[in-house]
């Protein structure tokens, strides 16, 4: 894809590299961006099969938060939240980044008890967080219908006012820009078709343009990362659905912060210029489609009506869909696998364009060192064998 040359390079595929990422959204580019600022490591090569920034960092609906229940998960969202808040200052430009807040609505008993838990949770773990009365909603969010008279009345929500949102694609360019600078070499059009091995350790990888050799590889390909690792005999528990995504016509600014609710399920934020960006849940079936069924997109409308009567004449524009790689505990395998050299980064979810510079920097650790940081060390592939889950599915906030 053409882009202006002040962006980044178009290099040629050299012979080898320290380091190949296969992936060139935002977790390959974070992490080789990371490789070379905090580890000095610049003979990197980040393999993208399409565009930069093609899949699901430009599918995303761009919320970022951190309240998420247990230790190991409000860690690394955590540290990924610290960074996003000075990142634009890092990378020297604007992504758009805007702290408006997030509010998690409770429309039952066990929303109210899961909501409180996690707030708790939350502050014990030193993170933003308030459990705020419908009364208390309306105020941070005035267009949510708190009336009694519904199917599903809002009966509280929890609220992180140091979440928000950022420009997705402007993040991918901010990133990809400053690893070109130090000499990371981003190369398009590339698609890794195997791996070259010895014995059982890789090598290299074949691609459409050749076989490229080095020292360790990393994957950061989302759904398919689950596909590059079985040419090699390795299963990773992954399954890749769509999940589903659509904005509405430009509208004035009416829609102060994000909005998601698990039980009438959508979530909903403004975006700069103006449009409504809505998500919910994934589609059931198994895909690496980049589109879904037609009866989400309904249920998505509905929800969002049931929440905001104001977007009742609000005209739908596009919808789109990305490939969520989803584990059986809603939670991502960062790490080593069974083969030498060879590490993943996946099974993300929902959760991955909110942990974008986390992610980068803890990958960017293991692959400099062939060990886990601190922050990924819980994430390991082993965790599935051993039973020690990192159960997120409630805090995710979407259905998978």
């Amino acid at each position: 894809m053409e882009h202006p040359d002040w962006l980044w390079r178009t290099p040629e595929p050299k012979k080898s590299y320290d380091v190949i990422i296969v992936g060139a959204g935002g977790h390959g580019l974070a992490t080789a961006y990371y490789l070379a600022r905090n580890h000095g490591i610049t003979n990197v090569a980040v393999l993208e099969k399409g565009w930069l920034a093609g899949g699901n960092m430009a599918r995303n609906t761009t919320i970022i938060r951190s309240n998420y229940l247990w230790d190991e998960s409000a860690a690394i969202y955590e540290h990924a939240l610290k960074l996003w808040e000075g990142l634009q200052e890092d990378l020297e430009y604007d992504f758009l980044f805007s702290q408006r807040g997030v509010l998690n609505l409770a429309h039952t008993l066990q929303d109210i008890r899961e909501g409180t838990r996690r707030v708790n949770a939350n502050r014990l773990n030193g993170i933003d967080g308030e459990w705020l009365t419908p009364e208390e909603v309306a105020k941070v969010c005035p267009i949510v219908n708190i009336s009694p008279d519904v199917r599903y009345p809002v009966l509280g929500g929890t609220w992180q006012p140091r979440a928000g949102i950022a420009k997705h694609d402007y993040v991918a360019w901010a990133f990809a820009r400053k690893a070109d600078r130090y000499g990371v070499d981003l190369i398009q059009g590339c698609e890794v078709t195997g791996f070259i091995t010895d014995g059982n350790r890789v090598t290299g990888v074949e691609t459409n343009r050749g076989p490229i050799h080095a020292g360790r590889i990393g994957l950061a390909a989302a759904g398919h990362t689950s596909v590059l690792a079985s040419t090699l005999g390795i299963r990773l528990p992954l399954q890749s659905h769509p999940l589903q995504a659509l904005v509405s016509e430009l509208l004035e600014p009416v829609h102060p912060t994000v909005v998601m609710s698990n039980h009438v399920h959508v979530y909903v934020s403004q975006a700069h210029k103006g449009e409504l960006v809505m998500g919910a849940g994934i589609d059931s079936y198994n895909s690496y489609g980049q589109r879904g069924s037609v009866h989400v997109i309904e249920q998505q409308m509905a929800a969002a009506l049931e929440l905001f009567p104001i977007f009742a004449r609000a005209h739908l524009i596009r919808t789109w869909g990305g490939i969520v790689d989803v584990t059986p505990d809603a939670s991502p395998i960062i790490g080593r696998t069974p083969v030498e050299n060879l590490f993943v980064n996946c099974g993300w979810g929902t959760g991955g364009f909110k942990a974008t510079p986390g992610v980068g920097w803890v990958f960017a650790h293991t692959l400099a060192h062939g060990e886990p940081h601190t922050l990924n060390e819980p994430f390991t592939l082993e965790r599935f064998t051993t039973g020690a889950l990192i159960d997120e599915h409630g805090a995710a906030a979407v259905a998978h």
